[in-house]
């Protein structure tokens, strides 16, 4: 379980690296996954182009939709979006620098996907075998004293091998369909490696002030939901624990007496210890009520981002008065301040 947890921890601090590792995973999944998948052409003219063309659609769809779900600042985005306003006022510049770094990252398997269907061919074969005019690829006595219907079931018969009797025209007629579907997956490759690389070097022709701040602010939504989740989970241990003790000590006073006189001086110091910073950990709310109330007012109306300066200083000041008491204790109790000593060498002559 440590093993597990400290994992864990680790991918939360990593956010992006682990996105990024997410995103690679989906690619690759989304290339096997079409080699593992048995394509299967209904070789019918009602529904080859809707079994093409989906085939080429609805998965990267899902890939898209899928490359949100398995994002973390989705519930950050709709959180800060939907959030009241309060004493912080909301910046539409940083919901939409989450939302297109999201978009990029969920965009990764679907281009993969269309693009190894495009080089494969498959599905643009059955999609388009029906719009081919078969007379360019020779024998020509096929074809004549058939009707238009007929036609066109012969070509929906084209991607199934069992199915079409001429081979040398099935042949010549999906290399040739496949070659137009390559031809379409590299343009296809050649428009996202373009529009990517127009996205960086466009991006720093802007205000690169503007782009750092979004992308601060975009930082710190994202530490300060995981810090106040942190925070929630210590108080919420320690008022568990807080309110155990006193269950059991109302509870069976005597015992716990008893066990006190027992127990040794230093056992009951780290106890008193112990229950200092457990009280500590409470912050000052102590009851469900205020507790229900304080998680209310950060929904509602989450603080300012601007840090009191007197408590900044109180800080400080409580740091120096901390280390000047400390060197008058030290005074006091006898102790001086470490000081350079010199050795002194004396020689005596016997003459």
């Amino acid at each position: 379980m440590d093993k597990f947890r400290m994992m864990f921890q680790f991918l939360q601090s990593n956010q992006e690296s682990f996105m990024n590792g997410i995103c690679g995973i989906m690619a690759l999944a989304s290339a096997q996954m079409y080699s593992v998948f048995e394509f299967s052409c209904p070789c019918m003219p009602e529904y080859n182009y809707t079994y093409g063309i989906g085939l080429l659609i609805i998965p990267p769809i899902w890939f898209f939709m899928l490359g949100f779900v398995l994002n973390n600042n989705v519930s950050v985005l709709t959180e800060e979006w939907h959030r009241p306003t309060g004493k912080r006022r909301k910046d539409p510049s940083i919901v939409r620098y989450m939302f297109c770094s999201m978009t990029q990252r969920s965009l990764i398997a679907p281009a993969v996907w269309v693009s190894v269907t495009l080089m494969d061919g498959k599905s643009f074969l059955c999609a388009f075998s029906i719009n081919l005019d078969i007379d360019r690829f020779g024998n020509f006595s096929v074809m004549k004293e058939m009707s238009e219907t007929e036609k066109i079931r012969l070509l929906a018969r084209l991607p199934c091998k069992d199915l079409f009797e001429h081979q040398e025209i099935r042949v010549a007629a999906a290399r040739y369909i496949k070659c137009i579907s390559q031809a379409c997956g590299w343009m296809f490759l050649l428009m996202m490696t373009l529009t990517a690389f127009l996205i960086r070097a466009v991006r720093p022709c802007f205000s690169q002030a503007a782009f750092l701040k979004t992308k601060y602010w975009s930082h710190y939504i994202d530490i300060e939901r995981k810090m106040f989740d942190e925070t929630c989970k210590e108080h919420a241990k320690s008022f568990a624990k807080v309110c155990i003790h006193q269950y059991f000590e109302n509870i069976s006073g005597e015992m716990h007496r008893f066990h006190q006189r027992r127990s040794s001086r230093d056992d009951s110091e780290d106890e008193d210890e112990r229950r200092k910073s457990d009280e500590e950990k409470l912050l000052g709310i102590r009851a469900q009520d205020d507790m229900n109330k304080a998680l209310w007012n950060w929904h509602t109306c989450k603080p300012a981002l601007a840090l009191r300066q007197d408590q900044i200083d109180g800080e400080k000041n409580g740091a120096m008065n901390g280390g000047i008491n400390g060197a008058a204790n030290g005074f006091i109790k006898g102790h001086t301040h470490e000081t350079q000593k010199k050795e002194w060498a004396v020689y005596y002559s016997k003459v």
